[in-house]
């Protein structure tokens, strides 16, 4: 993108003197300075060395089961358009006609068996992207130059990933580590219950950032602390969270957990990474009353008593009970606006109504989303201030740490 083309912003090589000066600047273990969350053209430099590298996850397979199915979403500022080819494969389309530009398709989700069909002047694509018919387009014209540009596409576990990338990150550790997690919760063959989308008025980082933490969590998330132990330090939890090895183990389940946030990544490699821990004594799902929500799911023959927190690269975030799954989306949309998209998986043949109630749920990640939107908010008001500057991060802030560190030292390359 031309940073130039931004009202105000300054030459190029200008951005790349302040940023230079602002990570050098940067103290070690403490938070961010205002111009990562406030400046513009800090943001522009983002999506270009970092965001548009990554791979991000879309959405889950279940949403587009058959040949003509689709459904539309957004990434790193791009209008994409997700379906299902007759050959079964998942693309990822940029929904941008390759005529005059018009967005081609404008419905959330629905079917194109017949052709994907742009509403201006009806050009026709195939749903893997080859340009079917242009009426009154001269001799000279070649259908097959006017193909939809599309994206890198893989489904993992169920889990769609796209990369903006011309030669995308390796996805060998992703998928070894979704083996050890979302392969045995299930969820290739989970559906979609519910979708949710928070809009938050914060820089992208911050939603994340929030999200690789729980030392917000007792004073912000009462609903979710009450039975969630990853809310206490983790000093506080060995033995709870040896007590839910244990119980897993004796379903001959192999969990696997490993560190965070880009440390654990060969050179190439997309980083992933998987956390477990216990639930309060009793508790078995994340409701609001710590009882069961749905049947089991994957390789459970029981609960164990325990939730799964995996991530892929910079904006993917998963948690996994055994009786159902969550998938947080963080969408960029602007230095200052980012979506957090919410997505509820259950087993593939449960039914609304019979096997669960929808409003229960959703409730514990409805109450955390709502909450976490308002203190993310907070945060980017005060940021703004001409008075803040970065405090040290504590024990409880390891991830959100990492994660900094991670960001930083790819913008630095």
């Amino acid at each position: 993108m031309n940073t130039s083309a931004i009202p105000g912003a300054g030459p190029p090589h200008n951005v790349d003197e302040r940023l230079r000066a602002a990570i050098a600047a940067q103290r070690p273990g403490h938070a961010l300075s205002q111009a990562f969350y406030c400046d513009p053209e800090f943001y522009q430099r983002e999506l270009q060395r970092v965001l548009l590298r990554h791979w991000h996850c879309v959405g889950h397979h279940s949403q587009i089961r058959g040949p003509g199915e689709f459904f539309t979403t957004e990434t790193c500022g791009e209008s994409l358009i997700i379906v299902r080819g007759q050959d079964q494969a998942v693309r990822a389309l940029l929904n941008v006609c390759r005529h005059r530009g018009s967005r081609i398709c404008t419905e959330a989700a629905g079917n194109a068996r017949a052709g994907l069909v742009c509403p201006y002047h009806a050009w026709t694509y195939e749903l893997d992207g080859r340009l079917r018919a242009a009426s009154q387009m001269d001799e000279h014209f070649e259908r097959s130059a006017y193909s939809l540009r599309s994206l890198h596409t893989r489904v993992i576990e169920g889990l769609i990933f796209v990369s903006f990338a011309a030669q995308p990150l390796g996805l060998a550790h992703v998928e070894e580590m979704l083996a050890g997690s979302a392969r045995i919760y299930g969820w290739a063959d989970a559906r979609v219950a519910h979708r949710e989308t928070y809009t938050v008025n914060a820089n992208w980082k911050l939603a994340v950032e929030n999200y690789m933490e729980c030392y917000h969590c007792a004073p912000a998330h009462r609903e979710y602390s009450r039975f969630h132990l990853y809310a206490r330090p983790a000093a506080l939890n060995r033995e709870a969270d040896e007590r839910l090895r244990q119980r897993t183990r004796a379903q001959h389940l192999d969990i696997r957990e490993s560190d965070y946030w880009g440390m654990n990544a060969a050179p190439g490699q997309e980083a992933a990474g998987s956390l477990r821990s216990a639930l309060a004594e009793g508790s078995v799902s994340g409701s609001e009353d710590g009882r069961a929500l749905a049947p089991l799911m994957g390789e459970f023959t029981d609960f164990d008593g325990g939730v799964t927190f995996f991530d892929v690269g910079l904006t993917n975030d998963f948690l996994a009970y055994p009786d159902h799954g969550v998938i947080y989306r963080f969408i960029p949309r602007g230095f200052d606006c980012t979506d957090m998209e919410v997505i509820w998986l259950v087993h593939g043949a449960a039914r609304a109504g019979t096997d669960y109630d929808p409003e229960r749920l959703t409730w514990l990640w409805r109450v955390t989303s709502a909450a976490d939107k308002r203190i993310i908010e907070l945060n980017q008001q005060g940021i703004r201030s001409r008075y803040y500057q970065g405090g040290p991060y504590s024990t409880m802030e390891r991830h959100t740490q990492l994660l900094v560190g991670w960001i930083l030292r790819e913008l630095t390359d």
